[in-house]
């Protein structure tokens, strides 16, 4: 990639840009990339620069073309009014931490299923359940995430693609 641009350094659609620029040259620049993402070219300049919020079609676009799928996550968790508060963003590591990560966020399952049977035994959730229950909940948030990430990683890095 050419000139690197200073006032977009750390924006994620910059730097997925970037990124797809070290594999494939036609994203070193904003012109040719504009192009094949059918995004206007001061339109693209404007996201990365974090002047505008892309569309979500556009970070669809975005993340097949530059083979970035966590930028979709990142859009839901940071910018999609619905997603913000809701989804949660995961961070993309390498394939044997997120393999441990999902498999220390799985070590208790059995407490974990054992309590809630507990639980839900009589269909209440008493005062003196509550904070088992939480726990529990942050519990499988632990998973959800830890296997977002894992799935996001396989998108990236394996030939196929998940729907």
């Amino acid at each position: 990639m050419g000139k690197k641009a200073t006032k977009a350094a750390g924006n994620v659609y910059y730097n997925a840009r970037s990124e797809a620029a070290e594999y494939d040259t036609v994203f070193a620049s904003r012109e040719s990339a504009s192009e094949v993402l059918g995004i206007e070219r001061t339109r693209l300049a404007n996201i990365e620069l974090g002047n505008l919020t892309p569309y979500p079609e556009e970070v669809k676009c975005m993340a097949r073309e530059y083979n970035t799928p966590e930028l979709c996550n990142s859009y839901c968790a940071n910018e999609c009014p619905i997603g913000v508060g809701s989804v949660k963003e995961v961070k993309m590591d390498d394939f044997d931490r997120l393999s441990l990560k999902v498999l220390g966020s799985l070590k208790d399952i059995d407490s974990i299923r054992t309590t809630l049977i507990d639980i839900s035994e009589d269909g209440i959730i008493s005062k003196e359940e509550e904070e088992s229950f939480n726990e529990i909940i942050d519990a499988l948030e632990k998973i959800a995430t830890n296997a977002q990430a894992l799935k996001l990683w396989a998108e990236k890095n394996i030939s196929f693609r998940f729907e």
